[in-house]
C-alpha cells in the first residue's frame, strides 16, 4: 500500500489527504502537525464570529477518523524529524504547512509598543499558543489598520463588536474578552495604498461591518466620485461591492432616527490612497501616538493599478496600529527548495521542482492568498498529481516503506511524544465543557503544556 505523509493539518493538509484517500482504495495517509491540536487557520484564523466557516472541521474529522488515516500532533517537522527522514519512511511527502510569519512594513517606528501584526492580533483573540501573551494595549480611542482585506475587516469588527455578541456566540478566548471589555477603542480607520476599486475584502464582510450594531460607517463621498461610470463593465462581484460602498458613503446621517445615531457610540471608516511612511512615537519614544501616511495617486487601472507617492503627507493620531498587509511563508528545512523572492516552494501542479516524491499544497504552493475554497481546489490539484504519479509508476511502491513505524522510533529517540486524534478529541471535549460552563460555544485552551497535561502526556 502506498504510504503518504502530509505535513500540516490545516485546510490544505486535510483536503489533500481527503482526496488521496477517496481516490485510492489502498493508500494510507499520515498527517503531522507541530501543535497538539489540528485544523490550522480554521481554528486559529477564521474570525470567532464566523462559526459557519468552521463547519469544514466536521469533514476533516471524518477524514482523520478513517482507518487509513492517522494524525500525529505535537511533531515539528524540520526540528523533531527532518524532511529527508520522512522521505525515507514514505512513498510521497506533501508539504502543506502554510504561512508561519507576516510581512513587515519596513518603516521607522514599526517596533514601537502599540504596533502589532494582524497575524499576531488574530492569533491572540483566536487562542494561537504563540500569541497568548500578546497583551495588546487597547487604552486609546483610535485604532488604525493598514490593509483593505477581509482580515482587516475581521479585526475592525472584533474591536468594535458589542461584547455580549462575542460572549454568547463565539469561541473567542476568555483573555481577549477581558481585554476587549476594558477597551477604550471607539474609532477604527482602515487604510489602503490604492483606491475603492482595488479593495480586497468581499461584499459579505463589508455588509456585516455596515450592519454592526452600535458602530456607524464613516465613508467620504468624495472618494467615490465618478466611480459609477468606472464600474459599468467591471465583473459583477467588484461592481456590487463598489455600489455598496457608494451607497454607504452617500447615505445622509439624518436618514437614521436621532436615537439610532446616538446609540452608535463607535465608528469605522475607510481611507484610500495612503501609504504608511512612519509610525510616530510618543514624547518618551516608546509608544505609538500616530502614523504619517504618504498620499498616493494611481497609475493604471483595475487590479494592476500601482500607488505612487505624490509628495504630500498626512498624520493620523492613533495609539494602536495593526498591520494587515499579508502573511509570509518561511522555509521549513534546508532540504526543500524555496523561492525567497516569491515566498513559495517552486513547484509544478504541486510537484516540488527537482525533488521526486516531494509535493506541496496550499499557501506554500501558491502564496498566502485566497479563502478555504481556493485552498480546497488547489489541494485537490496536488492530490491529483500524487495519484497520477502513483498510477504512472513515477513513485516506486514496489519497495515497501515503514511509514510512521520508522518515524516513531526517530521521535522516541528525540524525546518527542506525538498526540493522536483521539487525544485531540479529549482536548476538544474539555474545551466544549469549559465553554458551556461560561455560556460560550467553546473555551479554547491556549497553553500547549496544559493540553498535554490534560491527555496525560
Amino acid at each position: 500500500a502506498p504510504r503518504v505523509c502530509v505535513v500540516g493539518s490545516g485546510p490544505a493538509g486535510f483536503y489533500t489527504a481527503q482526496h488521496i484517500l477517496k481516490h485510492h482504495g489502498g493508500a494510507r495517509v499520515d498527517i503531522f502537525e507541530k501543535l497538539p491540536v489540528p485544523f490550522g487557520l480554521v481554528r486559529f484564523g477564521v474570525a470567532p464570529d464566523h462559526p459557519e466557516v468552521k463547519n469544514v472541521i466536521n469533514a476533516f474529522t471524518q477524514t482523520a477518523r478513517s482507518e487509513r488515516c492517522a494524525y500525529y500532533g505535537n511533531v515539528s517537522v524540520g526540528r523533531d524529524v527532518t524532511v529527508a527522514e520522512l522521505r525515507q519512511a514514505y512513498h510521497a511527502v506533501v508539504l502543506s504547512y502554510g504561512a508561519e510569519d507576516n510581512r513587515v512594513l519596513g518603516i521607522p517606528g514599526e517596533n514601537l509598543s502599540g504596533v502589532y501584526s494582524a497575524r499576531a492580533f488574530v492569533g491572540w483573540y483566536n487562542g494561537l499558543p504563540e500569541n497568548r501573551d500578546l497583551k495588546p494595549d487597547l487604552s486609546c480611542e483610535t485604532a488604525l489598520i493598514l490593509g483593505h482585506g477581509n482580515v482587516a475587516l475581521d479585526i475592525a469588527r472584533i474591536l468594535l463588536s458589542p461584547l455580549h455578541l462575542l460572549r454568547q456566540k463565539t469561541d473567542i478566548t476568555d483573555g481577549s474578552l477581558a481585554a476587549l471589555a476594558c477597551s477604550k477603542v471607539k474609532r477604527v480607520w482602515l487604510v489602503g495604498r490604492r483606491g475603492p476599486l482595488q479593495v480586497a475584502f468581499t461584499i459579505k464582510e463589508l455588509r456585516e461591518m455596515i450592519k454592526l450594531p452600535g458602530a456607524r460607517p464613516v465613508l467620504n463621498p468624495a472618494d467615490f466620485t465618478g466611480l459609477e461610470n468606472a464600474i459599468k463593465d467591471a465583473p459583477r462581484p467588484r461592481k456590487r461591492l463598489t455600489e455598496l460602498m457608494i451607497k454607504t458613503a452617500l447615505e445622509k446621517p439624518g436618514v437614521k432616527p436621532m436615537e439610532a445615531q446616538a446609540a452608535a457610540p463607535r465608528e469605522w471608516g475607510l481611507k484610500f490612497q495612503r501609504s504608511p511612511q512612519e509610525v510616530l512615537p510618543t514624547a518618551d519614544g516608546r509608544r505609538a501616538r500616530g502614523i504619517r501616511l504618504a498620499l498616493t495617486c494611481l497609475e493604471g487601472s483595475g487590479d494592476s493599478a500601482k500607488a505612487i507617492p505624490t509628495g504630500d503627507v498626512e498624520e493620523v493620531e492613533c495609539g494602536l496600529v495593526l498591520s494587515s498587509i499579508g502573511y509570509r511563508i518561511l522555509p521549513l528545512d534546508p532540504a526543500v527548495p524555496f523561492d525567497t523572492q516569491r515566498g513559495v516552494i517552486p513547484n509544478s501542479s504541486g510537484r516540488v521542482e527537482g525533488v521526486p516524491g516531494l509535493y506541496c499544497s496550499g499557501w506554500v504552493k501558491r502564496g498566502p492568498t485566497g479563502v478555504i475554497i481556493t485552498t480546497m481546489n488547489d489541494s485537490f490539484d496536488t492530490a491529483h498529481s500524487v495519484l497520477e504519479d502513483l498510477q504512472g509508476g513515477v513513485l516506486d511502491v514496489s519497495t515497501s516503506r515503514e511509514g510512521f513505524g520508522a518515524v516513531e522510533s526517530i521521535l522516541r529517540s528525540r524525546g518527542v511524544r506525538p498526540v493522536s486524534f483521539s487525544d485531540w478529541e479529549k482536548i476538544d471535549a474539555a474545551e466544549v465543557a469549559r465553554g458551556k460552563a461560561a455560556g460560550k460555544p467553546r473555551e479554547k485552551i491556549v497553553d500547549p503544556q496544559e493540553m498535554l497535561q490534560l491527555i496525560g502526556h
